[in-house]
């Protein structure tokens, strides 16, 4: 058995070590070999027991004894770190359970990743319809708990996108996840040469993936190429599409392909009852009315030649949208360009005299859609709540501007007004803006017709043009003049703080006492007693105040408000002195120089 050599500090051997040490000598201590297990108990040897000298142990088994206590307690102390570390893990454990985040229940953590990864996804862009501002491989990365209800959330995987980026494996995984909840489809190849290899194999593969659950798709977006990927995508799409919102269709070669100019059979069987937006692009669909009617959001572009609709057929197809807010026309021939060809059969169009009412329309878009077709389209029905209203490319638009006036006589809460590249007549612009006191913003791009006079007639206070105006832009108009537009900018100026509003008596800085307004020391009785008449001025003072309007009215303004932003971008008159004092007075100045093909600053 092994021991240990102890100090011996008690009994007869310690006085002898004392008495040895005062007559001088050194003193010298005996030791005591105790059983290893000993070291564990918490008491000490009787001080009777006999104490054993070094001397009577041999040397050659003191050494392996001590190594062997040694091991032992080294193993102990091991045994007990085990035991520390286990209990530090269970503490954390126990600890992190408390957590408010890990305690939140399944349902509201999912509807927090819904929130997080579906949030901030904007529907225009077609790549990544699957991921916002918080992917949902991060989501599934944090623990098993947040992957188990990543997983048990079919929300989250209902947006499937098929690109040069996103395999159809990724697809079949997404649409197996999302079990049976409305879907949003995006099949989008762009016009690049590295995509157009293959895409008609994986366009109709991704649409026989998708075949069995048209009935639940609620959005469908596809971008290809050219007419034939979408013929051959669209030739699968025949069933019914009962919960379908929102459709999609942009070809991007529109000028090539003429023999699949045919439509195909009714897209979803004529059976769209809740399609509320329509965008299509050199599609083709036969201008069947089943499939745009009722929307709210119709968008039509890269119809030419004989591809174009008629203004009969747009007409038609306004009729039946009464309800329709956003409505944008983009690279239409006009119809004064004759056909490819010549139809027998189509009637030409009438002088119509009923208007078509859209009283929810609220923006309205023209891009190179051709003068005659817009001012035709405009003379024919009224947009008596429009707010946006861009003319651009349209050559001139003096006669569509006498509409917008014409309609502005009646009622027109215009808010955004944005002419690009066109030509108008200056006074009937100016008469306009007369008739639109709740534009806020005016944007002028590559506008050779808005000169000085423009900017002369916006300074005008008899009376004030366009009061509410807050952002101007004048970019590529190089026909205006600084002294106008200076002129312009501080009319928007107020003289003082107090210059546009009524002043009303307020605290003053150094905390003064505000001004009360007279009262009369004798209040008016109207009561049959002087007892009634006190009791009812008593529960008039202890009455609160429940509104500050009554102390303290809102502002009421006399003059324009000052303008926030400014845009003098490619006017090459307005020099860097010039646009340092307009940062003095408007809060936000953009401007930028001319660049050319390359990007490069022209001189």
């Amino acid at each position: 058995m092994s021991t240990y050599p102890l100090r011996a500090t008690s009994g007869a051997t310690a006085s002898a070590n004392c008495s040895a040490g005062s007559r001088g000598q050194p003193g010298r201590v005996n030791y005591q070999f105790v059983p290893v297990e000993a070291l564990s108990k918490p008491s000490h040897p009787p001080p009777d027991e006999p104490y054993r000298s070094p001397s009577s142990t041999s040397q050659g088994t003191l050494i392996p004894r001590l190594r062997e206590a040694i091991h032992f307690l080294d193993c102990k102390m091991a045994s007990l770190m085990n035991q520390r570390r286990d209990l530090e893990s269970r503490l954390e454990q126990a600890v992190r359970l408390q957590s408010p985040v890990l305690r939140l229940p399944s349902e509201l953590l999912s509807s927090i990743f819904i929130a997080g990864v579906l949030g901030d996804t904007d529907e225009d862009n077609l790549d990544g319809a699957d991921e916002g501002r918080v992917s949902i491989g991060s989501i599934m990365l944090v623990c098993r708990y947040w992957l188990e209800v990543a997983l048990s959330t079919p929300l989250l995987w209902a947006k499937i996108s098929v690109s040069p980026h996103h395999s159809l494996e990724k697809a079949r995984r997404r649409l197996g996840r999302s079990k049976s909840c409305p879907l949003d489809i995006s099949i989008n190849f762009g016009a690049r040469s590295e995509f157009t290899s293959g895409v008609t194999e994986q366009v109709v593969h991704a649409m026989d993936l998708f075949r069995p659950a048209i009935w639940r798709i609620k959005s469908f977006r596809l971008s290809v190429p050219n007419r034939p990927q979408a013929h051959a995508a669209l030739l699968r799409c025949q069933e019914d599409a009962p919960l379908l919102e929102v459709l999609s269709i942009r070809i991007h070669h529109a000028m090539q392909d003429d023999s699949y100019s045919i439509a195909p059979l009714p897209l979803f069987n004529g059976n769209t009852p809740r399609l509320r937006s329509c965008s299509l692009e050199s599609f083709n669909f036969g201008w069947d009315v089943r499939l745009v009617s009722q929307l709210r959001v119709l968008k039509l572009g890269g119809y030419i030649n004989a591809h174009r609709p008629s203004t009969n057929i747009l007409l038609g197809i306004l009729r039946e949208c009464p309800r329709l807010e956003e409505l944008a026309l983009r690279n239409l021939t006009d119809t004064d360009c004759a056909p490819c060809f010549f139809d027998s059969n189509a009637p030409d169009f009438p002088q119509l005299t009923k208007i078509v009412h859209l009283p929810r329309l609220k923006k309205a878009s023209f891009y190179y859609a051709g003068i005659a077709l817009t001012h035709q389209l405009m003379a024919q029905f009224a947009f008596p709540n429009l707010e946006v209203l861009e003319l651009c490319y349209l050559e001139n638009i003096t006669p569509v501007l006498q509409l917008v006036y014409t309609q502005a006589l009646t009622r027109l809460p215009l808010r955004r007004l944005r002419l690009e590249t066109v030509v108008f007549n200056e006074l009937k612009f100016v008469n306009l803006l007369r008739r639109l006191p709740s534009l806020v913003t005016l944007e002028l791009v590559d506008c050779e017709d808005a000169s000085s006079g423009l900017l002369r007639g916006l300074s005008s206070s008899q009376p004030w043009i366009c009061p509410k105006l807050e952002s101007l832009t004048l970019d590529g108009c190089t026909s205006l003049d600084w002294d106008s537009l200076r002129t312009f900018v501080e009319t928007r100026l107020p003289a003082n703080s107090y210059a546009y509003h009524h002043s009303t008596p307020r605290l003053p800085y150094g905390g003064a006492q505000m001004q009360t307004p007279y009262r009369p020391s004798q209040p008016m009785v109207t009561s049959a007693s002087s007892a009634a008449a006190a009791h009812a001025l008593s529960r008039k003072q202890q009455a609160p105040v429940r509104n500050n309007t009554t102390l303290h009215p809102p502002p009421v303004y006399l003059g324009p408000l000052p303008l926030r932003a400014i845009d003098v971008t490619r006017c090459s008159q307005i020099s860097k002195e010039m646009v340092q004092w307009l940062r003095m007075h408007v809060s936000s100045v953009k401007c930028e120089r001319a660049k050319g093909v390359w990007g490069e600053p022209m001189p």
